[in-house]
């Protein structure tokens, strides 16, 4: 059975072969939130998205480990490239070995389980986090380069569409930007992504995945968070306000404008802290160095800059109490005074 996605502003397909095909299906619709795509390229409870053919395809194959033929040259250890397909074993740590072909405007992905007894030992130990591996090798990996060959960044940012306004929210990993999102009214917001997006300066594109909160039900998360499925969702949202959230020791919010700088550096370095994507930026490079499409490296700082030029961008200090709602921010927000010249890049 075929699986149908939009993340990274791209569409991805995925198929399974052989007896196991019936488990990687449920991988990857558990991977969908509620968002998958029926035949017609409709979402779900979400907004519908026009047919169109798959950017990427996937394939999860049934057989044994991949490796290098003669024709074959050394990328880097456990990669190989032949001119036209590239392999990848073991793809960032998951157990599956990657065969992908770029052919013009499609990428075409051939996953080979090949799990070897450390894979078998997470699967038992932490089998949440080997799942999570599994969505970034089939999934969340190969559609974040094939955005970023097409000239977009990732960003580990939160987005949301609140009252016809995009929003972005970054800071730090546990400064509450994923219960800001759960805040949205259905009426009024709706959330882009709770974690990452990709962007090229102008538009934002969600990197799909389950919503992560403390009241979710489903995949147990790091720091105590489950998944469960959106409600309500977009692939995309051109924002026009940025929000780097802080958490004090204050009895109210608190909000200032910030300057340009400050915020593509919030911006940036949130992005090569997180843990999600530690892995990304050599499988990036990989792909990057035997195809010779895409950036070795991500233009992060690029996109960062572009954004942070042309968005008012606000430090936002949240109390440490629970209950205040993005849409409240938002409100604080545009009671600020605008600020032109040189009063817009004072701390």
């Amino acid at each position: 059975m075929t699986v149908r996605l939009r993340t990274a502003g791209l569409t991805v397909e995925v198929s399974a072969v052989g007896p196991a095909a019936a488990r990687w299906t449920r991988v990857v619709r558990e991977a969908c939130a509620g968002q998958e795509l029926d035949d017609q390229g409709l979402g779900g409870p979400g907004p519908s998205s026009l047919a169109r053919a798959a950017d990427i395809v996937v394939t999860v194959a049934h057989g044994e480990p991949v490796g290098p033929s003669a024709r074959h040259r050394l990328v880097t250890r456990g990669a190989w490239t032949d001119g036209h397909e590239v392999i990848l074993q073991d793809a960032c740590s998951s157990g599956l070995d990657l065969v992908l072909h770029a052919h013009g405007a499609r990428l075409q992905v051939v996953a080979h389980p090949a799990p070897g007894w450390r894979h078998r030992a997470l699967g038992l130990a932490a089998p949440d986090r080997r799942v999570l591996l599994h969505r970034a090798a089939l999934l969340q990996f190969p559609a974040l380069w094939w955005a970023g060959v097409h000239g977009r960044a990732p960003l580990h940012v939160s987005a949301a569409m609140v009252s016809g306004h995009g929003v972005v929210l970054l800071g730090p990993g546990g400064v509450g930007k994923s219960t800001l999102i759960g805040t949205l009214d259905v009426a009024t917001g709706a959330p882009v992504s709770d974690n990452l997006c990709t962007s090229d300066g102008n538009g934002l594109q969600s990197l799909l995945e389950p919503a992560r909160t403390d009241a979710g039900t489903g995949r147990r998360m790091p720091h105590g968070r489950r998944e469960s499925a959106w409600l309500r969702h977009v692939d995309g949202v051109a924002p026009d306000t940025l929000l780097v959230l802080r958490r004090g020791d204050t009895p109210d919010v608190v909000v200032r404008h910030l300057d340009a700088a400050t915020a593509a550096r919030e911006l940036v370095g949130g992005t090569y802290a997180a843990g999600e994507l530690r892995r990304y930026w050599a499988f990036a490079a990989t792909l990057a160095l035997a195809t010779g499409r895409g950036p070795a490296h991500p233009p992060v700082a690029e996109v960062a800059e572009l954004l942070t030029a042309r968005l008012p961008a606000y430090e936002v200090r949240l109390p440490n109490r629970a209950g205040t709602t993005l849409e409240e921010l938002l409100d604080r927000v545009r009671a600020m005074p605008v600020l032109t010249g040189e009063e817009a890049w004072r701390p």
